[in-house]
């Protein structure tokens, strides 16, 4: 489907680039938003991918999948983001973090909290992690498709992603404590 709505880009009919904002928008603010940790940023940078993936959206050589050729273009704005911003990273105190839902069905709330924990220990995480761990088990690339769009190599995306497992079981846990405790 991608390829269709390239040639047709490609060809002048501009408005089918609306395709591809769509199909891709959520899932390059959550990678951005694993690199840049803030929300506005994020979505200056998933705008700025857009734009830059429209400017060479002719050099797309078909190589690789559309996705893993675009969501490489958001990492690596994303990255010069925080280097061009000069954002200090850092945790930030989940004691203030409502995790409160007003749903009344049990199941809801219980995968909402479920969701916001996961989203907060992806937000702790170092950058690399995050997005590694995203990609992977929520936009569901392969380790070369990964390594693809980070640059790495299969090795050490396979060491990232151990890591990260790792890191991420250590945070839940964490907050898992955290929640107890002032729960």
């Amino acid at each position: 489907m991608d390829e269709i709505y390239i040639r047709k880009v490609l060809s002048g009919d501009t408005a089918s680039y609306r395709y591809f904002i769509n199909m891709y928008k959520d899932m390059a603010f959550s990678v951005a938003l694993s690199i840049t940790k803030e929300e506005h940023l994020a979505e200056d940078v998933v705008q700025d991918a857009f734009i830059k993936c429209y400017q060479s959206l002719a050099s797309f050589k078909g190589k690789s999948k559309f996705s893993t050729w675009f969501y490489r273009i958001v990492v690596h704005v994303a990255f010069n983001a925080v280097r061009h911003k000069k954002i200090e990273i850092v945790n930030f105190d989940l004691s203030d973090h409502d995790l409160s839902n007003n749903d009344s069905i049990l199941d809801d709330i219980i995968d909402n909290e479920r969701k916001e924990m996961i989203n907060d220990a992806l937000s702790i995480l170092p950058p690399r992690e995050s997005v590694a761990l995203r990609l992977f088990y929520l936009e569901e690339q392969s380790m070369e498709e990964i390594q693809s769009i980070m640059g790495w190599t299969l090795a050490n995306t396979k060491v990232i992603l151990h890591r990260a497992r790792k890191n991420m079981q250590l945070v839940l846990k964490q907050l898992i404590k955290k929640e107890e405790y002032h729960g």
